[in-house]
């Protein structure tokens, strides 16, 4: 059964991650202004504590919390707040942000002393990962304080490390396994310590044996923490995927993981809950990929939160071949960038850039109904009924037959002979449906 723990559905596309995966986590420093959007997570936006002319510390407080499910923000260099106004993100959106002028010294403040894990209550952890401002880092931007207070914690059985890293050309996690396993180990023990009957999984991905050893010669003592190999398929990083792989259980759209039992974050994620418990360190660095067939040096960076895209690239030796697409993220689940005016926020995970951009090449003709969309989808839905839905604006029928249940994996896209944009339509009415549903 070793590595064939898996999922109904899901495809094998190019990973790509021969580019960079024997590429070391490198820091980079920063040169330009630093611009933090003050909605870098899911729920309200922060409240900015600083004002312009204000001199700042690295890991100093510049925005708290804008409720409970909210998440602070911190400087990550020294210099002077230049401007609180709206910048542009990753989505397109203007957003408002706090400007910092870089001053170059990276003047640091005191962090507390210190303390073994044993000596933290349950409400110290999930304090401390509070202020640090953690947030679910694959993506999703969910702050982590508020996904480890479920209502009834007695009944989570399993802490689930989402260690996949399916995604094509993504290899940050794959760093970060090789190089800093033991802040993965202890940052899912500090998950451990707030589930009195909980199971802490490692759960990877068979195509790499490498890290499946470290993990496992960590945890050899470890009564309560496990390596599972998951097979190697796209979307086996996806929630309901990996928490059906590991554990069994299924979920739907409506439920939550802690209703199978289950918590799950992902790498990045873990190792700032170490660095927020065990270090009292505010989330100040994301490890970001950049990668792709335009770049000339491909690269995994430690990068400052704030940092502009186009230092990234310059760090990464600039372009070989002028790029048709840059995709911030993976290729199945990001999303297409417009310009590199933008900064490294809390869930950046990859910058992709591509000589080629083969979804515009090709122009979608009608649905030949080979049912191979229906084959592949890892919701066990027919994309292509639902895109037809989502086509002529049919939201009581979309809903009905569970279009919700769409994980927007890409899939069905990826498979599709007609090249239709089924995820994209589902994608859509996914949003209006949801947003009715709000109201």
């Amino acid at each position: 059964m070793a590595g064939r723990l898996t999922f109904i559905g899901g495809i094998h596309p190019y990973d790509g991650k021969d580019l960079s995966k024997d590429k070391p986590i490198t820091d980079i420093l920063p040169k330009g202004d630093m611009v933090y959007p003050l909605s870098q997570h899911i729920g309200a936006p922060a409240k900015a504590v600083v004002k312009k002319g204000d001199a700042v510390l690295t890991g100093q407080l510049i925005a708290e919390a804008g409720g409970f499910v909210s998440a602070p923000i911190y400087s990550t260099v020294s210099g002077t707040v230049k401007a609180i106004e709206p910048r542009r993100v990753v989505t397109g959106d203007m957003v408002m942000s706090i400007v910092i002028e870089n001053d170059g010294q990276y003047d640091e403040v005191e962090y507390d002393t210190p303390k073994p894990l044993e000596e933290h209550t349950k409400e110290e952890i999930i304090a401390k990962i509070q202020k640090a401002g953690v947030v679910g880092m694959g993506g999703a931007g969910f702050p982590t304080h508020v996904k480890l207070s479920p209502k009834e914690p007695d009944k989570i059985d399993y802490v689930i490390a989402n260690c996949a890293e399916c995604e094509p050309y993504l290899t940050s996690d794959y760093r970060r396994m090789i190089e800093e396993p033991e802040k993965l180990v202890q940052g899912l023990k500090c998950s451990l310590a707030l589930f009195d009957h909980a199971e802490g999984i490692l759960a990877v991905e068979d195509n790499k044996p490498d890290c499946i050893e470290i993990l496992k010669d960590l945890v050899k003592n470890e009564d309560r923490i496990k390596v599972k190999a998951l097979k190697t398929k796209y979307p086996q990083g996806a929630e309901r995927q990996l928490i059906y792989a590991a554990t069994g259980r299924a979920i739907n759209s409506s439920m939550l993981p802690a209703d199978a039992g289950c918590v799950v974050n992902n790498v990045d994620t873990v190792c700032a809950i170490y660095s927020a418990v065990m270090e009292n360190k505010p989330l100040m660095y994301r490890i970001v990929t950049v990668t792709g067939d335009a770049i000339a040096d491909p690269r995994n960076f430690r990068v400052r939160i704030g940092t502009n895209y186009h230092e990234l690239i310059e760090e990464a030796g600039g372009f070989k071949t002028e790029p048709a697409k840059i995709v911030s993220g993976g290729p199945m689940m990001g999303f297409a960038l417009f310009g590199l005016d933008v900064p490294t926020t809390k869930t950046a995970s990859a910058l992709l850039c591509m000589t080629k951009d083969e979804v515009a090449e090709f122009e979608p003709t009608a649905c030949i109904n080979c049912g191979r969309c229906a084959e592949v989808c890892p919701g066990r839905l027919i994309p292509s009924r639902m895109a037809d839905l989502a086509e002529h604006g049919d939201m009581e029928t979309f809903v009905a037959l569970d279009g919700l249940e769409c994980c927007e994996c890409g899939c069905c896209s990826f498979v599709c002979p007609a090249r239709r944009q089924l995820t994209q339509e589902i994608k859509t009415m996914r949003k209006l449906a949801l947003a009715a549903r709000r109201k």
